[in-house]
């Protein structure tokens, strides 16, 4: 937790009745807030009050006083709602910039043993994710997907089997490929053992120089 945060979450622990300051500081300021950004948070989950409520053990006439700037929060209350909302607490509160660069890496576990980081946290424009991927069987039928935007991968471990319409690639750690994802895809490791790659997935990107083995078939 960041010193710029301790000093909020002290802020959390004085009843806003009782601050005996005539000028708003930058934690009140930050403190009040934080309900709109609560509303807008359960909104782009499209949840309601009482499904937030079921999800996070507070009453549905506390979350809907805190949304409205009537109350301010407990610690207590911010760590389960950070929790369902996906974000840090820092983030959550919008915790003042304390000038360190690095972003707080949040993995996200799939049901089929792979994890996915993103690796940005601006909205829109080109997003970067690690995959991590656990090792695979050569006999995998590929699920091939198709939709809009465009692809650049980079393998940093492993081995990934990369299968772009009639191709079916294998690509080494150092080799890089780039595509138009509306073209059907899928990825996947391969029996050698988990992959990890980089991902860089939007609208338009900038071309990367392609090198990738066309996959070996043994004869019959």
């Amino acid at each position: 937790m960041t010193d710029d945060l301790h000093r909020l979450v002290r802020g959390l622990e004085q009843p806003k009745a009782g601050r005996a300051t005539s000028r708003p500081t930058s934690v009140d300021r930050t403190l009040d807030a934080v309900g709109a950004r609560l509303k807008r948070l359960r909104l782009q989950r499209d949840v309601t009050l009482a499904d937030l409520a079921a999800e996070t053990g507070i009453s549905t006439s506390t979350l809907s006083r805190l949304e409205a700037g009537l109350r301010r929060p407990t610690l207590e209350q911010l760590l389960p709602l950070a929790r369902v909302h996906g974000v840090t607490l820092d983030e959550l509160v919008d915790a003042p910039p304390t000038g360190d660069p690095r972003i707080n890496l949040r993995p996200i576990p799939c049901g089929d043993g792979s994890v996915v980081l993103p690796l940005t946290r601006r909205p829109g424009g080109i997003q970067a994710y690690k995959f991590v991927l656990p090792a695979g069987s050569d006999d995998t039928e590929p699920d091939l997907r198709a939709h809009e935007g465009y692809d650049w991968i980079y393998v940093l471990n492993g081995t990934l089997r990369l299968v772009l319409g009639e191709h079916d690639l294998i690509l080494r750690p150092g080799e890089a490929a780039e595509f138009d994802t509306r073209t059907p895809h899928w990825f996947g490791a391969t029996s050698a053992g988990p992959v990890e790659y980089l991902s860089l997935i939007g609208k338009q990107g900038e071309r990367a120089h392609v090198r990738a083995a066309p996959r070996h078939v043994p004869p019959e």
